[in-house]
């Protein structure tokens, strides 16, 4: 085996149980939510406080990840995320779990996340040959899926039969797991192709340079940026949809995860094979951005018998979401000098988020004024539009075309 897979079968591994456990965790901390309030504006600010850090913090965070060692980086990170959720674990021990904790508990995680998810993206470049950048992110997102079809299930299980208390205890254990496992991988450090800037806010200016300077990137990340305006919104409120539209229940709402993650599994093996090797990967965010806004509009278009076609949609749903965040991953990594990288996916990472906040604060006033389908059909229009849109601007298509 060679000396690179190696590294990713180790560093695979301990992320494999960090995912899961923390996906049944996240899971079984929405249901709870979602059966103890029934309330839109709730689930909207449980997004919004694990994204709102992230989004802040990423702008500066890429700055260090460049600077500091990414093993250590990534390690911390996972065992600071842990020590936050065993701080759940005491408090829905002692039964004293009010929804402000769950805030400011998925806050710090967040915060530890903005280190974690750049350090990782950067690191690959540093590991893989770059003619297999594509089959690491496909791998990646296979384990992702996996993770995120067995959360959902679990949890919808554990939640009827164990204390949360345990739930929680267990995604703890994967992130002691994950940091664990990546002690026995060597990740080299990046070779400087620029000159370390003293100042902090020079750096951050390199991060922001590495993505805007080259034309093609700059289209196509604010395309991205305008999507996840209308993606991250219209997300919080799947459960909403099942158990309020669809009258459904605990197991139904974890089916819609499971079935997404399952699209998310299929959309992962077919990038890890190398299919989409030789297409233009701008063409592919193009078709698949589309995609997945004419799946949300017809979701939004079902009746109070459409369950079935929800799942349906939501699985196709997945398989698009899997095949455009790979892609673009792998255009930036090959796009951005690899020293430049941590500050290159901390900004996107934080930019990425940012045009999702008003849609989040305004997502329980958005349902309960225009309704649930409605939404869905709204966010659905918008994103199809961008899809579309991307296929005319020939600097992002002539992006997708280079090595």
């Amino acid at each position: 085996m060679n000396h690179w897979k190696r590294s990713f079968a180790i560093i695979w591994s301990g992320e494999f149980f960090s995912s899961l456990t923390s996906s049944i965790t996240g899971f079984a901390i929405i249901f709870w939510i979602s059966l103890e309030t029934r309330s839109p504006q709730v689930l909207a600010l449980v997004f919004l406080t694990t994204f709102l850090p992230q989004l802040i913090l990423g702008l500066f965070t890429g700055v260090y990840i460049d600077r500091w060692n990414r093993k250590w980086v990534m390690i911390l990170s996972d065992l600071f995320m842990g020590a936050c959720t065993a701080a759940l674990c005491v408090l829905f021990y002692f039964d004293k779990v009010e929804i402000w904790h769950i805030y400011f508990l998925s806050s710090l995680r967040s915060a530890g996340n903005a280190f974690y998810q750049p350090a990782m993206k950067a690191s690959v470049p540093l590991l893989a040959p770059e003619d297999q950048l594509m089959r690491v992110s496909g791998v990646s997102q296979i384990i992702y899926s996996i993770s995120n079809i067995a959360g959902p299930a679990i949890a919808a299980f554990l939640i009827t039969v164990l204390p949360m208390t345990l739930i929680c205890a267990s995604e703890v254990l994967g992130a002691v797991i994950a940091s664990v496992a990546l002690l026995f991988v060597l990740i080299p450090r990046p070779p400087k192709t620029d000159n370390v800037s003293p100042d902090f806010l020079g750096e951050l200016k390199i991060g922001l340079q590495a993505i805007f300077q080259k034309k093609g990137m700059k289209w196509l990340f604010l395309s991205d940026l305008g999507a996840m305006f209308f993606i991250l919104p219209i997300s919080a409120l799947f459960p909403l949809m099942t158990l309020e539209h669809f009258r459904g229940n605990t197991y139904q709402m974890s089916i819609v995860e499971i079935i997404w993650s399952v699209g998310m599994l299929a959309g992962g093996a077919v990038v890890s094979t190398n299919i989409l090797k030789k297409m233009n990967k701008a063409g592919v965010i193009a078709a698949m951005c589309a995609l997945d806004g004419l799946l949300f509009l017809l979701s939004g278009l079902l009746g109070t018998d459409g369950y079935v076609w929800f799942v349906v949609f939501t699985a196709m749903s997945g398989v698009a979401a899997a095949l455009w965040s790979s892609t673009f991953t792998v255009i930036m990594q090959t796009s951005i000098d690899v020293d430049k990288q941590g500050r290159a996916f901390s900004t996107y990472d934080s930019l990425s988020l940012l045009p999702s906040i008003p849609g989040l604060l305004a997502t329980g006033f958005i349902a309960e004024t225009i309704g649930l389908t409605n939404s869905f059909v709204a966010a659905g229009t918008g994103i199809l539009i961008i899809g579309l849109a991307i296929f005319f601007i020939p600097s992002i298509m002539a992006l997708g075309r280079e090595k």
